[in-house]
């Protein structure tokens, strides 16, 4: 698929993993973001899982030597420009810090539904990362693939472009997100899915005979988006509006239908930040089984 002139939006990302078998999936995954604008990455590595924590070891070591250049060869047989850049021990801090210095738009992490590699960056980072990023994170959902007894990490759903699921609660927030939708659509995307789900918690009981007309306000606003978004380009648009849990709600339809991409607001209408991410995106991020695409909040000075 070929990048509509103008549309950069993620030319320029930081990739962050560890010398673990999840990041050769990761790595094999970032041919789907080229729709979307990714021309350069930085990867880093981190050197946590290592015996001896030091980069001295990359070269008195060809095994590790070795793999770093197979990780740059796979990147750059995508038509990336890659720098590779080692550290000692990655953590949140050290990952956020040298995205704002490299300018980076958006953070790449790989992530299993459940932590099968309990110190890796496959882990607690990559969601940690969600607490604190002001910068739009993509946290690429890997799964472990049994193949004649032996175990391989491997992407799960990388093709960014065919199914995005747009979750909102029509929040400024969400907004904020919708408008990367809107982006990703005029690069390509073919289809996306609009939802909105009623909380339970907050209609029960006093507000239940009222859902109905909840319902309707609702549809009618994901219509106008899909309005909007159907003005951007030829895409397939659905929609859909649940009553329950957020969270559950949205793992469920990942779980059902092909999405191959979540998209979302990192705070949300009636949460403070923390509250919010520690709820429905963080839930989603962990729990989901497709890639899922988070956008902060904007700031207010």
């Amino acid at each position: 698929m070929q990048m509509k002139e103008g549309m950069h939006m993620f030319s320029k990302i930081l990739i962050a993993t560890d010398f673990s078998s999840g990041a050769y999936a990761i790595v094999e995954s970032m041919n789907g973001l080229k729709a979307y604008g990714t021309r350069e990455c930085l990867l880093l590595l981190g050197l946590s899982l290592l015996e001896e924590n030091s980069t001295k070891l990359l070269h008195t070591n060809p095994q590790l030597e070795k793999y770093l250049q197979e990780l740059r060869q796979t990147l750059e047989k995508q038509g990336l420009k890659v720098e590779t850049r080692i550290v000692d021990r990655l953590t949140k801090n050290e990952i956020i810090q040298i995205s704002e210095e490299e300018k980076s738009s958006l953070i790449v992490v790989g992530a299993q539904t459940s932590s099968l590699i309990n110190e890796s960056l496959t882990g607690g980072v990559a969601y940690e990362i969600t607490h604190c990023c002001r910068k739009p994170i993509f946290i690429i959902r890997l799964a472990e693939i049994m193949v004649l007894g032996i175990s391989n990490i491997e992407p799960m759903r990388c093709r960014y472009n065919e199914h995005i699921l747009f979750p909102t609660d029509f929040s400024e927030t969400a907004d904020q997100a919708f408008r990367i939708v809107k982006q990703l659509v005029r690069a390509g995307a073919q289809k996306v899915t609009l939802m909105h789900v009623q909380e339970q918690a907050r209609i029960e009981p006093r507000l239940l005979s009222r859902l109905d007309e909840f319902n309707k306000i609702d549809e009618d606003r994901l219509a106008s988006m899909k309005e909007v978004l159907q003005k951007e380009a030829a895409v397939e648009v659905d929609m859909i509006v649940r009553y329950g849990n957020a969270s559950k709600e949205i793992i469920r339809v990942v779980k059902n239908y092909p999405v191959q991409l979540v998209v979302m607001g990192s705070q949300g209408r009636g949460y403070v930040k923390e509250l919010f991410i520690g709820s429905v995106s963080h839930d989603v991020a962990r729990h989901a089984e497709a890639s899922v695409l988070l956008i902060p909040a904007k700031e207010h000075n």
